[in-house]
């Protein structure tokens, strides 16, 4: 029971490695804030942990609207009475999500490259914001934020998504890791490579011949958020089978 009695607040916990992170989470003794956009699939992986004697509280947010993050924090706290663990996982290529079919940079509209920033990047920004705040006053957190091999490689089309995860990997948990010594919080970050949460992945080239199972990810986010990482911070830890270094080679 790694986690027992901490509060761990998951952002995109209505699917995905968030809902996986959630039940993994709740199942070694943690209380879930659960935070996604889709009430209704929230309130039903809500319920799936709950069955299985998991403790945790759904909470439907916007993670591009401040004013809902705030929120949700304030409801966690209220609920939970702290935050000891922060994973923002919400996230997503905005061209697939919102079904862009332009074929260049230039000719995707700029409300898709707006929402793929505001998801990706903004996102974890404001949710960190928020959740520090209770962090300080208890003088202690962990925020673990999710990247993407996409912000090593790079992306003609998808210019938002790769830009954000690179900011996300880099710029902003360094900023974090440094903002939140003074006050015992670390910040570090996990980026996948292709992982299996949809069928698409699978055909992505890496040098172990196949796509993540979502567990791998998800026991190494559960690994930077424990007590066991406590001297790791503002790292980020690129699992992707090795596909970054085939870059350039056939």
């Amino acid at each position: 029971m790694e986690f027992k009695n901490k509060v761990v607040l998951v952002t995109g916990a209505a699917s995905g490695m968030g809902f996986l992170s959630s039940r993994c989470f709740a199942a070694q003794g943690a209380k879930v804030a659960m935070v996604d956009v889709n009430s209704k699939q929230l309130e039903k992986c809500s319920a799936e942990i709950a069955a299985a004697g998991g403790e945790c509280y759904p909470i439907t947010a916007d993670v591009r609207d401040y004013e809902q993050v705030t929120a949700a924090c304030k409801t966690a706290i209220e609920h939970f009475e702290r935050i000891d663990i922060l994973v923002n996982v919400a996230g997503g290529a905005a061209r697939r999500i919102l079904n862009c079919s332009a074929e260049s940079f230039t000719a995707t509209p700029i409300e898709v490259f707006n929402w793929g920033i505001d998801v990706n990047f903004k996102g974890p920004f404001y949710f960190a914001h928020a959740a520090m705040k209770y962090m300080e006053q208890q003088n202690g957190g962990v925020i673990v934020n999710v990247g993407s091999i996409t912000g090593e490689e790079g992306c003609p089309l998808s210019v938002d998504y790769s830009a954000s995860k690179s900011g996300v990997m880099y710029g902003l948990t360094k900023s974090l890791a440094l903002a939140g010594a003074p006050h015992n919080i670390r910040c570090c970050c996990v980026s996948p490579g292709p992982v299996l949460t949809r069928p698409g992945m699978a055909g992505m080239n890496t040098l172990e011949g196949r796509a993540a199972d979502p567990q791998e990810i998800v026991d190494l986010i559960l690994y930077v958020a424990s007590d066991k990482a406590k001297f790791v911070n503002g790292a980020n830890f690129l699992i992707d089978g090795g596909r970054n270094i085939m870059r350039g080679k056939n």
